[in-house]
């Protein structure tokens, strides 16, 4: 299984002012991100580029970004919609046990009791802990596993499993 190399930061929403900044809608845990980047990738959909940070502000769930090269409103205005992006290098260190979501998709899944589930097809984050979806082939269940110790056994990167033990319950959803 092979790791992603790039992750998502930002999504740019629109412009911001008049002297070249944008308004960016954070994707990644740490909303504050941007504080310790000196560039990110600059996706449009079309093509891709590195871009150097000159400047980082924050304006309620937003983050005001401002580009080197880029000061005027006519530098930046079709950048709505593109993804900003960092390579792995650049990504928070993680604390044992944590993972990029990323890497987690596309495990297979397995019970304790050996019985394989499918593979994790998606992560969703409710607040409280992340929930694992879970599907087999074309028709078959779908499993939705809290991600708690007492239910995700143990991940394993290299070998691109995952063991689960199924609570009471959680065949039954």
């Amino acid at each position: 299984m092979s790791l992603n190399e790039r992750f998502q930061v930002g999504i740019i929403t629109g412009t911001h002012g008049l002297k070249g900044e944008v308004k960016v809608l954070p994707t990644s845990d740490e909303p504050r991100r941007f504080d310790t980047l000196e560039e990110v990738i600059l996706d449009s959909g079309r093509a891709q580029r590195r871009v150097k940070i000159r400047s980082v502000k924050y304006f309620k769930q937003f983050a005001i970004l401002g580009f080197e090269g880029m000061d005027r409103i006519e530098d930046v205005e079709r950048m709505r919609g593109s993804t900003l992006w960092i390579g792995r290098e650049d990504a928070v260190p993680l604390e044992e046990g944590e993972y990029f979501i990323p890497d987690l998709l596309g495990l297979k899944t397995v019970t304790d009791d050996g019985r394989e589930l499918g593979v994790l097809r998606d992560v969703l984050q409710t607040g409280a802990n992340d929930v694992y979806v879970v599907r087999g082939g074309k028709g078959s269940k779908e499993y939705m596993l809290p991600a708690i110790p007492e239910c995700i056994l143990g991940i394993d990167l290299e070998a691109g499993t995952m063991t689960v033990h199924l609570m009471p319950g959680l065949e039954d959803l």
